[in-house]
């Protein structure tokens, strides 16, 4: 069997808005995120993980945020089309873990909800899935909550 592991990264800073979304869930906050799209961190980041297993470039690449149709896109949309660039290319996602770094909003009581999203989304069972959150303890921009970052590894595995 052969098998590839990437992983991604991502930053947003917060902005206007009441809601954030996460790993395809929308959560209620006082902030928003800038971003060109819905700047779901943990989506970004998985989908850079996927396409860098595979060598196929970075999330910006395929969706410009220069790019007039990805305004407001629901960052699923970006997870699908990931999931059949590496499908085309006869592979699979193995596993996934997401790991989101905030102090705020809290992203355990979401977990769950987001692995599900994620996880129909790349048409697998849910125990491949995981998202856990942790803090940056008050230090750096996350923690003195400006933004939100996320980071993801997948593995992959050819069909």
């Amino acid at each position: 069997m052969s098998i590839r592991i990437g992983q991604g990264f991502d930053v947003h800073a917060f902005g206007d808005g009441d809601h954030v979304v996460i790993g395809g869930v929308r959560i209620p906050h006082e902030r928003g995120v800038v971003a060109h799209s819905d700047g779901d961190v943990a989506i970004h980041a998985l989908c850079d993980a996927m396409l860098g297993a595979l060598a196929l470039g970075d999330i910006g690449q395929h969706f410009p945020p220069g790019d007039a149709r990805w305004k407001n896109a629901d960052s699923r949309d970006f997870l699908r089309h990931c999931k059949d660039l590496i499908g085309e290319r006869g592979w699979s996602v193995g596993n996934a873990d997401i790991t989101v770094v905030c102090e705020r909003p809290k992203i355990g009581p979401h977990a769950r909800a987001m692995r599900e999203c994620l996880a129909a989304d790349l048409g697998v069972v849910l125990d491949a899935v995981s998202v856990k959150a942790t803090t940056s303890e008050k230090l750096g921009f996350t923690g003195r909550g400006e933004g939100v970052a996320a980071q993801a590894v997948v593995l992959l595995v050819q069909r």
